[in-house]
């Protein structure tokens, strides 16, 4: 199976369409949230999605609830957060939203680790995790330097052992990837990645 994967669209229109036009040779579309910005605009940015004819399974970014993302999804998107499903012989399991909490304020979706470890423990097994944000010393370094990924995801990560972790969520880590044992987890940025399973 050939999968494009992005993150962290954040309503761009040129991003969008470079998406759309890589989509064409795409078995399924993975986005890894923030779609929109600050929680707003969210059915324009998914809008900008809508040439997508390949089946797309999102989560959540911190820019937008669960809530938000189900209802401006258009049809053949799945929204996941704290489940999963299969697509094509692929396990597939989401959690999306800041972890830990962010310091954006109200609008940001964050989790809790605590949180987001008792979402996490719903997976037994996939082939790949879909994650907005990234597992802490993994693809996670701000611009200072600074590790700011989910224990919670990593130790998850550790447990379940995908082949591929994709997540996005830390601007300056975007196309970054390392091992957590066996599993590569890619900071996917809004650039087309590809993968084959």
């Amino acid at each position: 199976m050939k999968v494009l994967a992005f993150s962290d669209l954040h309503h761009s229109r040129r991003r969008a369409e470079a998406l759309v036009e890589a989509s064409t040779e795409a078995d399924l579309v993975i986005g890894a949230g923030d779609f929109c910005n600050m929680r707003e605009g969210l059915p324009e940015a998914m809008n900008l999605l809508s040439g997508i004819a390949a089946p797309m399974v999102v989560v959540p970014g911190n820019a937008e609830s669960a809530e938000e993302l189900r209802d401006a999804a258009h049809k053949g998107t799945t929204v996941l957060h704290g489940n999963g499903l299969e697509i094509g012989g692929l396990q597939l399991f989401g959690l999306g939203y800041g972890v830990p909490p962010t310091p954006f304020g109200a609008w940001s979706c964050d989790l809790t680790e605590a949180h987001a470890a008792e979402k996490l423990l719903r997976c037994e097994a996939a082939d790949i995790l879909i994650l907005h944000s990234p597992p802490e010393g993994v693809a996670d370094l701000t611009s200072s330097g600074v590790s700011v990924g989910s224990t919670a995801i990593h130790e998850a990560i550790e447990r379940i052992q995908p082949k591929l972790a994709l997540c996005g969520h830390i601007h300056d880590s975007w196309g970054q990837a390392d091992q957590i044992g066996r599993t590569l987890v890619v900071n996917l940025g809004p650039t087309p990645n590809w993968f084959t399973l």
